[in-house]
């Protein structure tokens, strides 16, 4: 869970006196607090505020609670929302529990009751949002030299405060590297804040990064803290940061440089304590090259250079991470699978353009696809299951042409031998699909091998 001076809760009450004495009560605390009278004005603060957790009253002069409720939900899934009501009663609490509430309240509210109600709530949503982040990224999760490399590249970075630039494609767990550095680093207990440049309106960069006060531009009807300012302290985690623009790159600049800046519409000057880890699938050497990216800011950011390794270059992590995503898979009730060896070999010879995202995708369809439990060829996806079988043999060692002279009967057997052991590498040592896939018997196929002195390897 975040730290509190980074959670924002909003208050949607149609009582003035009882909006302003919950505000007391959670500023008090550290929280950042925004405050709605009616349904409208709830979804379009909803829809505008960084809102972490909801006290949402039952009933509004123009809709009601629990209607809103699922409004909300839909607008950010998962919300911690807590119901408060004069008017309550058991029936209107398990409706709103049913429709993803947290917990129901009756008023008065006790400071304590809703202090200690909140706190529970934000904590199990960080749960939940945990584990469905762990989940989508396979916690780290491969055995290949590549990720070796990254784990101690992580420790050896993390405890120090130098910048960072995580260079990847998209899926390749940017993001989660972030975050691993941020947890094993002085930081941890500190707030880690994400912003991702690409989503947001250029003409709203600034008021995201440094916030701004009431009245500095069109619907700034209260002052926002803005994400430099959320994470004082901690890590500040500026995802795609070769979309931002120009005159955002200037300030971000300064910041690096001097540890300060205004918010949007401000006279004072705020101090921070930020490590800034960006990210980007950009070649941004490429972009300060085209002067579409400074050259000045991307020195203060490239101190530590990270290049994720895709996934079709991680050997063995293709398997690796199938199997952890379908025990996740069963662990949330869908069936146990495993892969057959002609499946399992043609997930790992697809290039992955998507990565561990795009592979965690087709497993969830996968477990809840497949005919059986051993998930065969035709369960695959199109553009996995159309893989010509010809290229079982594309990445193997072949060896030039023999030299003129050599026996015909010799150049057969040597071409079958190495074509053979291509095609059991391919089915991970699985003679039975071997021979369905040369056209031979199985018995004929054992034959075939021993004559040839080629070992099954499993």
């Amino acid at each position: 869970m975040k730290n509190n001076t980074a959670i924002t809760i909003g208050i949607i009450d149609d009582e003035k006196n009882i909006r302003r004495s919950l505000r007391m009560v959670l500023e008090s605390e550290g929280y950042i607090v925004w405050e709605a009278a009616d349904g409208e004005e709830a979804k379009r603060m909803v829809s505008d505020e960084n809102t972490d957790g909801l006290l949402l009253d039952l009933m509004l002069p123009d809709c009601n609670g629990i209607d809103l409720l699922k409004d909300i939900r839909s607008i950010i899934p998962g919300l911690t929302v807590i119901i408060i009501s004069g008017h309550g009663n058991l029936k209107d609490a398990v409706k709103a529990v049913k429709r993803g509430a947290y917990d129901f309240l009756e008023k008065p509210i006790e400071r304590d009751r809703v202090l200690v109600t909140l706190r529970n709530a934000l904590e199990a949503s960080g749960l939940r949002k945990e584990i469905a982040r762990l989940a989508v990224t396979g916690e780290m999760i491969g055995d290949s030299p590549q990720m070796d490399q990254v784990r101690n590249w992580i420790d050896r970075v993390a405890p120090t405060d130098g910048r960072i630039l995580i260079h990847g494609e998209s899926g390749t767990g940017k993001e989660l590297v972030a975050r691993e550095i941020h947890q094993k680093s002085k930081r941890a207990e500190r707030p880690f804040v994400k912003v991702n440049c690409a989503a947001i309106p250029k003409e709203l960069v600034e008021s995201v990064l440094f916030g701004h006060v009431k009245g500095a531009f069109t619907g700034a009807l209260r002052d926002k803290i803005g994400t430099f300012k959320q994470a004082d302290g901690g890590t500040l985690f500026l995802d795609e940061i070769a979309d931002m623009g120009q005159e955002a790159q200037a300030k971000v600049l300064r910041v690096l440089q001097e540890g300060e800046f205004e918010s949007v519409g401000a006279t004072k000057t705020e101090k921070v304590n930020v490590r800034v880890i960006a990210a980007t699938h950009h070649d941004l050497k490429e972009e300060v090259e085209k002067e579409q990216f400074r050259e000045d800011l991307y020195y203060r950011l490239a101190v530590l250079v990270l290049d994720l390794p895709p996934l079709r270059e991680r050997e063995g992590d293709v398997a690796v991470l199938t199997r952890h995503f379908f025990r996740e898979f069963h662990k949330q009730g869908l069936p146990a699978r495993t892969m057959s060896p002609t499946s399992l070999a043609l997930m790992e010879q697809y290039t992955w353009p998507g990565n561990v995202r795009q592979l965690h995708n087709v497993v969830e369809r996968l477990a809840i696809l497949a005919v059986g439990p051993e998930v065969q060829k035709e369960d695959l996806p199109p553009e996995i299951f159309d893989q010509p079988v010809s290229t079982i043999v594309s990445s193997s060692k072949t060896s030039s042409l023999p030299p003129v002279g050599t026996a015909l009967a010799e150049v057969r057997t040597q071409a079958e031998k190495t074509y053979l052991e291509a095609v059991l590498k391919y089915t991970q040592g699985n003679v039975s699909e071997a021979a369905r896939l040369v056209g031979l018997e199985r018995t004929h196929l054992h034959k075939k091998l021993s004559s040839l002195g080629i070992k099954r390897k499993g």
